[in-house]
């Protein structure tokens, strides 16, 4: 019998919304769901232009609010990862009110829409709060950057698993008298500022390159991430991130050369994931302390890069 050619081989069926649900996604047709009266209109009437930031500005780590990113024109940046503080007591926390605590994260958001090019993505780790009563902060977030014109992409579960530690808050020992849950886990909320063409569709590479391999892409398209946190020691940060979470979400939404916003920078992993990747970065810190060593951490990443 002879050999099927790789060039002939059949194609695979296309699929398209059903009334009983469809496991399929290859050449997936979904019209039929987005001209539901359910999905939600995309308003990119105000959106803008993007820009090119100039090159004295990328690169740099300013130490000041990044309430106000004066060195960045307006649709400059093309991702903006960051992990905000979460106001509960670490040394480089106010004691804010939870009022002046989303003023705070509204005005950052705001000021990321400005910079953002159109159809650039914004993602923000963020962990919930407390248990007395439980404050369910990515809530919060997802209904500001709502109010500020970004529209969602989806969420991704980081189960923190084993690397998470030990925990004491169980409430109650094996009684049902106050059980309380323990969280293993963080969201990583993905959003995009609409394109006035596509909306939610692709945004141009302008002759840039995806860097991203096969099975990265398999495994960062998935919506649960399984990888250990980073050691506040050795980040020298009471909550940092790891470079990891940086480092997937700009293999996933950026070409080589995009501009990646860390407007919560500390000790640097946004910047170490964009450098190392052949992205150019900006970030910005209020404590010229973790200003320094997000530097000095970057310095040593790219070192004979």
């Amino acid at each position: 019998m002879p050999r099927r050619n790789s060039t002939t081989r059949p194609r695979k069926r296309s699929t398209s919304t059903s009334s009983f649900g469809t496991s399929g996604r290859i050449s997936h047709d979904a019209s039929e769901y987005y001209a539901r009266a359910f999905q939600p209109e995309i308003d990119a009437s105000n959106v803008g232009e993007e820009h090119a930031a100039p090159g004295e500005s990328l690169d740099r780590i300013y130490s000041h609010s990044s309430e106000n990113m004066h060195e960045l024109p307006d649709g400059s940046v093309h991702l903006m990862v960051t992990s905000p503080p979460y106001n509960v007591g670490k040394e480089y926390d106010e004691d804010l009110t939870m009022d002046d605590y989303r003023g705070l994260l509204r005005r950052v958001l705001a000021e990321t829409w400005r910079v953002v090019a159109p159809g650039g993505r914004a993602c923000v780790n963020v962990a919930n709060l407390g248990r007395k009563p439980y404050i369910p902060l990515h809530a919060y977030v997802i209904a500001d950057a709502a109010e500020t014109g970004f529209q969602m992409r989806g969420e991704i579960i980081w189960d923190k698993g084993a690397g998470a530690g030990t925990s004491t808050a169980w409430g109650s020992w094996r009684s049902a008298s106050n059980p309380t849950l323990r969280d293993t886990h963080e969201y990583i909320l993905v959003f995009q500022k609409p394109h006035p063409k596509t909306g939610f569709g692709r945004r141009a590479p302008a002759g840039h390159e995806n860097t991203i391999d096969r099975d990265d892409f398999m495994e960062s398209t998935k919506s649960v991430w399984r990888f250990s946190p980073q050691s506040a020691k050795r980040a020298n940060h009471p909550a940092p991130f790891p470079v990891e979470l940086p480092r997937r979400l700009i293999q996933l939404y950026t070409y080589t050369n995009d501009v990646v916003l860390d407007p919560f920078m500390g000790t640097g992993a946004t910047a170490i994931a964009a450098a190392t990747a052949g992205r150019r970065y900006v970030g910005y810190d209020t404590s010229a302390e973790y200003c320094a060593i997000a530097e000095g951490r970057i310095a040593e990443a790219t070192l004979g890069i």
